[in-house]
């Protein structure tokens, strides 16, 4: 058997207002991932995805705040680590994050061999300047980046070098567990492709142990994951490999995200879209049942009731639904 990277077990969350109101945008969440596979997380705007990625890496700032759960990475329980502590011994090494608007995060001030210099120094590590250039140019060598972008600053490097040079700096510490939120989804085609085959170059080479790929772009994580996680209002609504969610999803939602967009694997000719009505429901006072029922064309006066489990159906398949599989699988039968 395989061995897991990271467990998270019914992982809850919360941001506090201003007011005082809870809102639980991580719903007791629970994923694993084993070394060298990787998983995508998909969902509209608002579903929990960056939420969920926030809170893998234990460390949490106001207005988020930790509320029940383990995270588990390599075998080490992070959840209730001192932050200091995390900041040393975690962030980087166990677990690295790709932040959204990635091309940002380097310092304009600074060059970025300096700037590489800054995490490995922030994490105490026992190397001289000398030692720490020659890791990074291996490193941008390694991954096919100039290394003369080292002696430059950030505005001085295109949007996608930028991008790669931050995804670099960001797994330089070889992480267990590699979280990357829409890291292409400010790119243009040619870039998200450079962007994306140097991620998969990584997992290849054993730069990087495991992955998470966010992003609501579903044709992208088909053919950059293994499995798909789908989320809605901050739980997860079915989990499979990345061809059963892509050709064959259950749950009326991942059909509707699915049904939305263009998947190439399919063909486009003839291919009618259709959007998902409604909108997400408010989190500060979540549905008493399922919290898709209000926009499902299948909810019966159970759903909206009745709160449902995530059921295990074998085979790493997961899904959040009244109805059976057999039942679902009838009916979008009968439509198509």
């Amino acid at each position: 058997m395989a061995k897991l990277m990271l467990d998270v077990r019914q992982l809850t969350t919360k941001y506090i207002t201003r007011t005082g109101e809870d809102v639980y945008s991580v719903d007791h969440v629970s994923l694993t991932i084993e070394e060298g596979k990787s998983l995508g997380i998909a969902g509209e705007s608002g579903c929990g995805k960056s939420t969920l990625a926030l809170s893998l890496m234990g460390y949490y700032f106001p207005p988020l705040h930790y509320t029940s759960g383990d995270i588990i990475v390599d075998g080490k329980n992070i959840t209730g680590m001192d932050p200091d502590t995390i900041r040393k011994t975690v962030l980087g090494s166990d677990v690295a994050y790709i932040p959204q608007a990635a091309m940002n995060a380097l310092n304009p001030t600074r060059k970025v061999g300096k700037f590489i210099e800054d995490v490995i120094h922030a994490h105490e590590l026992p190397m001289d300047k000398k030692q720490i250039r020659e890791m990074a140019e291996q490193r941008f060598a390694l991954l096919g980046l100039p290394v003369d972008a080292l002696d430059k600053h950030s505005v001085e490097l295109s949007g996608g070098m930028r991008q790669r040079v931050v995804i670099a700096v960001s797994t330089i510490l070889n992480p267990k567990v590699l979280i990357a939120d829409e890291p292409s989804s400010a790119l243009d085609v040619t870039s998200q492709k450079m962007v994306i085959k140097m991620m998969k170059d990584m997992m290849a080479k054993g730069l990087v142990k495991s992955m998470i790929f966010i992003t609501h772009e579903l044709p992208l994580l088909y053919n950059v994951t293994d499995d798909i996680m789908v989320m809605y209002a901050g739980q997860i609504v079915e989990r499979g490999t990345a061809k059963e969610m892509v050709f064959d999803p259950i749950h009326p939602y991942s059909r509707g995200l699915m049904r939305s967009i263009l998947v190439p694997e399919e063909g486009t000719r003839d291919v009618k879209l259709t959007a998902i009505p409604g909108t997400p429901p408010n989190l500060k006072h979540p549905p008493q049942g399922c919290r898709f029922a209000e926009r499902c064309r299948y909810a019966t006066e159970a759903c909206k009731f009745n709160q449902m489990p995530l059921l295990d159906i074998g085979g790493g398949r997961f899904y959040r639904c009244g109805h059976s599989v057999e039942h679902l699988r009838e009916v979008y039968e009968g439509e198509d």
